[in-house]
Protein backbone atom coordinates (compact mmCIF):
# COMPACT_ATOMS: atom_id res chain seq x y z
CA UNK A 1 0.00 0.00 0.00
CA UNK A 2 1.01 3.32 -1.02
CA UNK A 3 2.72 5.61 1.72
CA UNK A 4 2.74 9.16 2.19
CA UNK A 5 6.45 9.30 3.41
CA UNK A 6 8.22 12.83 3.97
CA UNK A 7 11.92 13.05 3.82
CA UNK A 8 13.56 15.79 6.04
CA UNK A 9 17.22 16.51 5.05
CA UNK A 10 20.10 18.85 7.40
CA UNK A 11 22.83 19.29 4.56
CA UNK A 12 26.09 21.23 5.10
CA UNK A 13 27.42 20.83 1.68
CA UNK A 14 24.61 19.34 -0.06
CA UNK A 15 25.42 15.70 -0.47
CA UNK A 16 22.99 14.77 2.23
CA UNK A 17 20.21 15.99 -0.21
CA UNK A 18 21.55 13.85 -2.78
CA UNK A 19 21.03 10.80 -0.79
CA UNK A 20 17.95 11.61 0.21
CA UNK A 21 17.12 12.40 -3.97
CA UNK A 22 18.16 8.91 -4.29
CA UNK A 23 15.85 7.67 -1.57
CA UNK A 24 13.11 9.88 -2.73
CA UNK A 25 13.11 8.65 -6.15
CA UNK A 26 13.57 5.28 -5.47
CA UNK A 27 10.40 5.51 -3.38
CA UNK A 28 8.26 7.19 -6.10
CA UNK A 29 7.24 3.92 -7.72
CA UNK A 30 5.50 2.81 -4.88
CA UNK A 31 4.68 5.48 -2.30
CA UNK A 32 4.46 9.34 -2.31
CA UNK A 33 7.43 10.67 -1.03
CA UNK A 34 7.88 14.34 -0.50
CA UNK A 35 11.51 16.25 0.51
CA UNK A 36 12.82 19.06 2.99
CA UNK A 37 14.60 20.79 4.05
CA UNK A 38 14.17 20.50 8.04
CA UNK A 39 14.65 24.04 8.27
CA UNK A 40 10.95 24.32 6.34
CA UNK A 41 9.26 21.90 7.87
CA UNK A 42 5.82 22.75 9.63
CA UNK A 43 4.46 20.70 12.36
CA UNK A 44 0.92 19.82 9.42
CA UNK A 45 3.81 18.65 7.37
CA UNK A 46 4.60 15.85 9.66
CA UNK A 47 1.08 14.96 11.02
CA UNK A 48 0.11 14.28 7.26
CA UNK A 49 3.07 11.63 6.67
CA UNK A 50 2.51 7.80 7.35
CA UNK A 51 6.32 7.75 7.52
CA UNK A 52 9.25 10.30 8.41
CA UNK A 53 13.16 9.60 7.16
CA UNK A 54 15.41 12.13 8.65
CA UNK A 55 18.83 12.50 6.72
CA UNK A 56 21.61 14.76 8.77
CA UNK A 57 25.00 15.10 7.94
CA UNK A 58 28.22 16.06 10.26
CA UNK A 59 30.74 18.98 10.43
CA UNK A 60 33.62 18.99 12.73
CA UNK A 61 32.09 16.46 14.72
CA UNK A 62 28.60 17.01 14.82
CA UNK A 63 24.89 17.46 13.44
CA UNK A 64 23.96 20.82 13.31
CA UNK A 65 22.40 22.44 15.80
CA UNK A 66 18.90 23.14 13.78
CA UNK A 67 18.62 19.18 13.90
CA UNK A 68 18.63 19.06 17.55
CA UNK A 69 15.87 21.69 17.89
CA UNK A 70 14.05 19.81 14.90
CA UNK A 71 13.94 16.90 17.14
CA UNK A 72 13.42 18.38 20.41
CA UNK A 73 10.63 20.78 19.30
CA UNK A 74 9.26 17.23 17.20
CA UNK A 75 9.60 14.13 18.77
CA UNK A 76 6.68 13.41 20.03
CA UNK A 77 4.90 13.31 16.51
CA UNK A 78 8.11 11.39 14.83
CA UNK A 79 7.84 8.95 17.49
CA UNK A 80 4.34 7.82 17.37
CA UNK A 81 4.45 7.70 13.33
CA UNK A 82 7.02 4.76 10.93
CA UNK A 83 10.74 6.38 11.00
CA UNK A 84 14.01 6.34 10.21
CA UNK A 85 17.14 8.54 10.58
CA UNK A 86 19.97 8.07 9.03
CA UNK A 87 23.63 10.46 9.47
CA UNK A 88 26.22 11.24 6.45
CA UNK A 89 29.76 11.67 7.71
CA UNK A 90 32.78 10.91 6.64
CA UNK A 91 34.26 8.26 9.32
CA UNK A 92 31.69 5.68 8.17
CA UNK A 93 33.89 5.17 4.97
CA UNK A 94 35.86 3.38 7.11
CA UNK A 95 34.34 -0.48 7.29
CA UNK A 96 34.40 -0.27 11.06
CA UNK A 97 32.51 2.24 11.43
CA UNK A 98 30.18 2.39 8.83
CA UNK A 99 27.29 0.35 10.88
CA UNK A 100 24.97 2.41 12.99
CA UNK A 101 25.74 0.37 16.18
CA UNK A 102 29.44 0.88 15.32
CA UNK A 103 29.83 4.74 14.10
CA UNK A 104 30.46 7.13 17.08
CA UNK A 105 28.03 10.29 15.72
CA UNK A 106 24.77 7.86 15.69
CA UNK A 107 25.40 7.22 18.95
CA UNK A 108 26.04 10.37 19.56
CA UNK A 109 23.17 11.79 18.05
CA UNK A 110 20.37 8.87 19.52
CA UNK A 111 22.14 9.66 23.49
CA UNK A 112 21.90 13.62 23.05
CA UNK A 113 18.20 13.31 21.89
CA UNK A 114 17.07 10.37 23.37
CA UNK A 115 15.09 9.36 20.34
CA UNK A 116 15.34 5.91 19.25
CA UNK A 117 13.94 5.86 15.56
CA UNK A 118 12.27 2.79 14.39
CA UNK A 119 15.30 1.96 11.74
CA UNK A 120 18.74 3.69 11.38
CA UNK A 121 21.61 4.15 8.46
CA UNK A 122 25.05 5.07 8.33
CA UNK A 123 26.34 6.36 5.48
CA UNK A 124 30.01 7.43 4.14
CA UNK A 125 29.80 11.06 2.42
CA UNK A 126 31.71 13.12 0.23
CA UNK A 127 34.70 15.64 0.92
CA UNK A 128 34.78 18.44 -1.64
CA UNK A 129 38.09 20.11 -1.46
CA UNK A 130 37.78 22.93 -4.20
CA UNK A 131 34.24 23.88 -3.23
CA UNK A 132 35.24 24.78 0.69
CA UNK A 133 36.52 27.82 1.83
CA UNK A 134 40.40 28.43 2.74
CA UNK A 135 39.82 27.84 6.91
CA UNK A 136 37.30 24.02 6.20
CA UNK A 137 39.29 23.17 3.36
CA UNK A 138 42.59 23.28 6.07
CA UNK A 139 40.18 22.15 8.99
CA UNK A 140 38.94 19.00 7.04
CA UNK A 141 42.54 18.47 5.31
CA UNK A 142 43.77 17.78 9.13
CA UNK A 143 41.04 15.79 10.16
CA UNK A 144 41.68 13.80 6.83
CA UNK A 145 45.22 13.82 7.28
CA UNK A 146 44.75 12.68 11.27
CA UNK A 147 42.33 9.73 10.34
CA UNK A 148 44.58 8.35 7.60
CA UNK A 149 42.04 10.05 4.44
CA UNK A 150 42.49 11.92 1.59
CA UNK A 151 43.73 15.19 1.79
CA UNK A 152 44.64 16.52 -1.91
CA UNK A 153 43.09 19.94 -1.88
CA UNK A 154 42.69 19.99 -5.60
CA UNK A 155 40.00 16.74 -5.45
CA UNK A 156 36.62 15.91 -4.78
CA UNK A 157 36.34 12.19 -3.07
CA UNK A 158 33.04 10.86 -2.46
CA UNK A 159 32.77 7.71 -0.28
CA UNK A 160 29.06 6.71 -0.41
CA UNK A 161 28.38 3.26 -1.05
CA UNK A 162 25.00 3.70 -3.33
CA UNK A 163 24.24 -0.22 -2.77
CA UNK A 164 23.65 0.86 0.72
CA UNK A 165 21.09 3.55 0.37
CA UNK A 166 19.64 0.82 -1.61
CA UNK A 167 19.41 -1.17 1.02
CA UNK A 168 18.59 1.13 3.62
CA UNK A 169 15.71 2.28 1.27
CA UNK A 170 14.67 -1.23 0.88
CA UNK A 171 14.51 -1.70 4.70
CA UNK A 172 12.72 1.58 5.76
CA UNK A 173 9.84 0.76 3.64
Amino acid sequence: MAKNILIVFSSFDGHTINICEHILKNLQTNHYPKLMNLKDVKKSDLEEAEKIIVGASIRYGDHHKDLYSFIKKYKDIIEVKENAFFSVNAVARKPEKNKPETNPYIKKFLKRTSWEPKELGVFAGKIDYPKYNFFDKQMIRLIMWITKGPTDPKKTYEFTNWNDVDEFTRKIV
